[in-house]
């Protein structure tokens, strides 16, 4: 088998893994087994060792300058801290296909910072994309169906709809030291000062969880959301954007909601309403817009 399609069932599989997370974390959290903090601590907590481990049996990498150490935290507290925190706690108090239909918002949110911090040329179809993008983020948090919960939802959905915003932040901010560094390596230095930043919060959380009433299935959810969920789907995203390009691995973000859909909808029993299917219309169309390209004429 050849690189590229490694790195195409790489990537496959990334998105596969984060549409079984969100189902898994659903599941713990509603069930009562743990609360999102808490388990905030064990996903980074695992996560941090692995890529440690992993440093251990390929030690190879390049020292990091003092004037990047910054960016690095700055990283760390946008992409694990404020991102992974809210995230959680977000999908907690909202429906899984809640959160992956907003957070198909991300590259939507990058093209407006793209426009508005690096001065990128806004054309006629990323206008289109934005106005379809937002519309589609407005009909899913303002239609919630639920059975008695809709201010919890609508807590939840604004959770997640600022965690995608915090993900905006880091995936610019990252992109320097992506380039600079072994990309590996970037990820486990800003998962290591994610963790001690995410500590304070989720201590509480993590040494009140009862053990004893956990069984195969949660352990099972646990390995999910921190082996296949965080380790596993970061490393395959990584080495899918070096073998394939950034372009490429960002079309596979539109497969990741049709997997939640599906497993949300086959384990936790969650309904498919016509108001998330337009919403899932309306943002899908946003994010192909944003990422069209418009031909040059030539004479």
């Amino acid at each position: 088998m050849d690189n590229k399609l490694k790195a195409h069932f790489g990537l496959l599989g990334t998105n596969l893994f984060f549409a079984i997370n969100l189902s898994a974390v659903k599941y713990l959290t509603g069930n009562g087994f743990m609360k999102p903090f808490g388990m905030n601590v064990i996903r980074v907590g695992v996560s941090v060792l692995l890529f440690w481990l992993l440093y251990l049996i390929r030690p190879s990498q390049k020292k990091i300058d003092n004037k990047d150490a910054p960016r690095f935290i700055l990283c760390a507290l946008t992409g694990i801290a404020i991102n992974q925190m809210l995230f959680l706690k977000g999908l907690s108090l909202t429906y899984s296909i809640h959160a992956v239909l907003l957070m198909l918002t991300t590259p939507i949110l990058i093209t407006m910072a793209a426009a508005w911090i690096l001065r990128e040329r806004i054309n006629v179809y990323k206008i289109a994309g934005l106005t379809l993008g937002i519309c589609g983020a407005v009909v899913l948090i303002t239609s919630r169906q639920s059975t008695g919960s809709g201010a919890a939802v609508l807590l939840g959905d604004l959770f997640v709809l600022i965690n995608a915003v915090s993900y905006t932040i880091f995936f610019i901010l990252v992109k320097p030291l992506m380039l600079k560094y072994n990309p590996v390596q970037v990820i486990r230095v800003i998962f290591t000062w994610g963790l001690l930043m995410i500590l304070p919060f989720g201590w509480m959380e993590f040494v009140s969880i009862e053990w004893n009433q956990f069984g195969n299935v949660e352990y099972t959810c646990i390995g999910l959301i921190t082996i296949c969920g965080t380790f596993l789907a970061y490393l395959f995203n990584v080495y899918g954007i070096k073998i394939l390009g950034a372009s490429v691995a960002g079309t596979y973000i539109y497969i990741q909601p049709v997997f939640a859909t599906a497993i949300a909808m086959i384990f936790l029993k969650e309904q498919l309403e016509p108001y998330k299917i337009l919403a899932a219309v309306l943002i899908f169309a946003g994010v192909y817009l944003c990422n069209k390209t418009v031909k040059r004429r030539t004479a």
